[in-house]
């Protein structure tokens, strides 16, 4: 669900000119709402996930396990519950309404529709190499940024990856092709970024529980492991400038 609901999400921002309406901005609210629901309990399996793998090493972990595995179990009665509300199933409708014939799709207004009569082989090439130029910018300080910012680069990361891979038969072979190069680097730059993210959620996690007196004996992003992740990070978004 979150990556068919990032790819959707993505959609709605990359091609934003043409889908601007009275109701895109609720239903982009809704679907980041359920996205923040979906990412939440997908955090705490994640952590659990990393613990659990120390079983063997420690056998000590498996007491340790106990209260993230509360914590896992609640997480999805909540999911579960908020799956069946009222809410959710007026989202599905709300979202698949609008997609399929929104005030967007029938606005006559002169820019409306210029936009719509863009070439979407042009449109969709231009605006992949404004999301590139953007990344590559940010990706410079990557070395020294925050937990926060080294996120939000994460995420644009994402979103330019499904991007390119959803307008994979609009583009020309010739520069799909050199597409599936920048393909390559920014998947690695995107599992090195979802790990040093993920050790970080862990940490703020194991932060929340020790709260209620619950100590977890664990670091999840260890100095060194973090080095090496922000290096092969680096290493790839050079290549990716080398590309263009």
């Amino acid at each position: 669900m979150r990556i068919a609901l990032t790819h959707l999400r993505t959609a709605i921002l990359f091609f934003s000119p043409m889908v601007h309406d009275t109701v895109r901005d609720e239903v982009r609210d809704e679907l980041k709402w359920l996205n923040g629901e979906l990412g939440a309990v997908r955090d705490v399996d994640v952590a659990l996930d990393r613990i659990k793998s120390l079983e063997r090493k420690r056998p000590q972990t498996v007491a340790e396990l106990n209260p993230w595995n509360e914590r896992r179990e609640e997480g999805h009665r909540a999911l579960a519950r908020m799956l069946n509300s009222v809410r959710y199933r007026w989202l599905i409708d709300q979202t698949s309404g609008w997609i399929e014939n929104g005030p967007w799709s029938m606005n006559k207004g002169k820019e409306a529709a210029k936009e719509r009569a863009s070439p979407i082989g042009r449109y969709s090439a231009e605006k992949l190499a404004e999301w590139e130029e953007k990344l590559l910018k940010k990706s410079r300080k990557l070395r020294k940024m925050g937990t926060k910012k080294r996120h939000r680069l994460r995420l644009l990361n994402k979103k330019l990856t499904y991007s390119i891979n959803s307008l994979e038969d609009l583009l020309a072979d010739k520069k799909f092709s050199k597409q599936k190069t920048a393909l390559k680097h920014l998947s690695q730059a995107q599992r090195s970024l979802g790990q040093l993210n993920d050790g970080a959620r862990g940490h703020e996690l194991a932060a929340e529980l020790e709260q209620s007196g619950v100590r977890t004996p664990l670091k999840f992003l260890k100095p060194k492991r973090k080095k090496r992740l922000l290096k092969k990070a680096s290493k790839a978004y050079r290549r990716l400038e080398k590309l263009q």
